[in-house]
């Protein structure tokens, strides 16, 4: 019997309706392929990255999750801020994935406004949820199946 996988959706429901057209998105690809998942909400965008790290300490013998989908937006404001923000938050990411082999589809939205957030997120429109939630899959199964021969 194969393990279903299991997905841990870390989101920033900052901009609910942006937060939840995201989810629906990312939730309806993994229900479409039978992935299990898990939802777990933090304050912002900078607060994704240190909340997988959380999770992946408490579980260190035995993941509870094979991967993860970072869920949220950004949008450019008058000050520098959206600049660290989306520029932190898109590093500890990738730190978190290169320095410990584990799999995260990033769907965190940079953009200059709202309206590009929501074409971004729609399920209807281009769906990053779900394109965030592919491409942790996408990650998984490459880190399964590495043939080293």
């Amino acid at each position: 019997m194969i393990d279903k996988k299991k997905i841990l959706l870390v989101c920033s429901p900052y901009y609910k309706d942006i937060a939840s057209n995201l989810i629906k998105g990312a939730s309806d690809l993994l229900e479409s392929k039978s992935v299990d998942y898990k939802i777990l909400d933090v304050p912002g965008a900078l607060e994704v990255a240190p909340a997988i790290k959380f999770v992946l300490n408490k579980s260190l013998k035995k993941p509870i999750f094979d991967g993860f989908v970072a869920l949220g937006c950004v949008i450019k404001g008058e000050t520098y801020h959206f600049e660290i923000v989306a520029n932190e938050s898109a590093r500890a990411l990738t730190d978190l994935s290169i320095n410990y082999s584990i799999p995260i589809g990033n769907g965190i939205l940079t953009v200059s406004n709202k309206d590009q957030a929501i074409i971004r997120s729609d399920p209807k429109q281009l769906n990053k949820g779900a394109d965030a939630a592919l491409a942790c899959l996408s990650l998984i199964n490459i880190k399964n199946n590495i043939n080293y021969e």
